[in-house]
């Protein structure tokens, strides 16, 4: 197999990987995987909101994701280690993973979305964007979008400074898609701050007394 095949291959395990703990670890909260090969086999690191329901009692749920990775995914000896999120309501896969479970709970969209935008601003971010597709309010598919605060959506920054995460929900009318955004509280390259000439002329004065 060549360089690029395996690194393709790779990756693509990996999205599955993710995709099917997204499935299993909704309720635990599950915000993203990492992995790392090492000399016993592959470190599995998992982020949730709930790490004891990603361990199960007695650690039987781990063990069971162990197999599972093992035996269908091919990974040799997983390891999996659970990491706590600090801060679930800025984390957007988590964010989504609400939704959907309100959703589910037959908690109408739009509430659904208000409540999850209330939890991200209250959180420190600087802005949000929900975006739900499917049958909303007829048979005709369509989308309706909720935002607070700002949201870059070109540039560097929003690379970076932005968290993205969609994920799906299967309810009677059908299956309903939701998109989050988040803004998270940090600098960007277009925070610049202005010094007054009077600061730094003081400032340099203060420097010149004590090189004196």
């Amino acid at each position: 197999m060549s360089v690029t095949k395996y690194f393709i291959s790779k990756a693509i395990k990996n999205a599955l990987i993710d995709d099917y703990l997204q499935k299993e670890l909704r309720r635990a909260g599950y915000a993203g995987v990492d992995f790392q090969r090492t000399p016993l086999g592959n470190r599995v690191i998992i982020y949730a909101e709930r790490p004891g329901l990603v361990i199960g009692r007695q650690g039987a749920t781990i063990r069971e994701l162990a197999h599972i990775l093992e035996m269908k995914f091919g990974l040799e000896n997983p390891q999996i280690a659970v990491v706590p999120v600090q801060n679930p309501e800025l984390n957007a896969k988590i964010m989504a993973n609400r939704i959907a479970m309100a959703l589910e709970r037959g908690i109408h969209f739009r509430r659904a979305a208000f409540v999850a935008l209330r939890q991200i601003m209250e959180a420190g971010a600087r802005g949000a964007e929900i975006v739900i597709r499917g049958k909303l309010v007829s048979e005709r598919a369509r989308y309706e979008k909720f935002r607070a605060g700002v949201i870059l959506k070109a540039g560097e920054p929003s690379m970076y400074a932005v968290d993205k995460a969609v994920t799906h929900v299967l309810l009677k009318p059908g299956v309903y898609g939701i998109k989050v955004k988040i803004f998270l509280p940090v600098n960007t390259v277009d925070d610049i701050s202005i010094v007054r000439g009077e600061e730094v002329g003081n400032t340099q004065t203060q420097g010149d007394q004590k090189h004196e």
